[in-house]
């Protein structure tokens, strides 16, 4: 049970994320709590040692202080940072993480190409009847959380709480 605990946490929240941010341009502080709390408690369960979970948060924190000078540049939104520490979680500090931030960077270059080109023809589209929401033709910001969902989503296979959970099985 606790498994498919872990096989559904993740993925359903970063998915959350990834409509909220596209129908809203924000990123609901829950999901990203949701994730935290969830490692913490499935961490333990699954074996991963004391060191090993201090890895984990060492890796979130690098992330966090990053996406933080980035928000403070007003180059990242709050939810986003937020959302790629409370994932960054689960990656822990080796090649996982690694993995997942390079899935986010190009996920999040075509999406923001993506949402350009979308907000450059997004009179054409509204004239012939496509539904565009508002939140992608009239903000001037791009809805980052979804690259963060995707790239998370793809990476998630790596996640080593993913590996103990399943006992390498996917």
């Amino acid at each position: 049970m606790l498994e498919a605990s872990t096989l559904l946490i993740f993925p359903l929240c970063m998915s959350i994320a990834a409509i909220s941010d596209l129908l809203t341009m924000t990123i609901p502080n829950r999901v990203s709590l949701a994730l935290a709390v969830s490692f913490l408690v499935l961490s333990p369960v699954f074996g991963l040692s004391l060191s090993e979970v201090g890895m984990h948060f060492a890796g979130a924190g690098i992330v966090f202080f990053a996406c933080f000078a980035l928000f403070a540049l007003n180059v990242m939104g709050g939810g986003d940072a937020k959302l790629l520490a409370a994932a960054a979680l689960w990656f822990g500090f080796d090649s996982s993480l690694i993995e997942f931030l390079i899935y986010v960077a190009f996920i999040g270059g075509a999406v923001t190409i993506l949402v350009i080109l979308l907000r450059s023809q997004s009179s054409i589209l509204m004239a012939i009847g496509i539904p565009v929401p508002s939140s992608l033709s009239v903000a001037k910001k791009i809805p980052y959380g979804i690259a963060i969902a995707i790239g998370g989503i793809l990476a998630f296979p790596s996640s080593p709480l993913l590996i103990a959970a399943t006992g390498g099985a996917l």
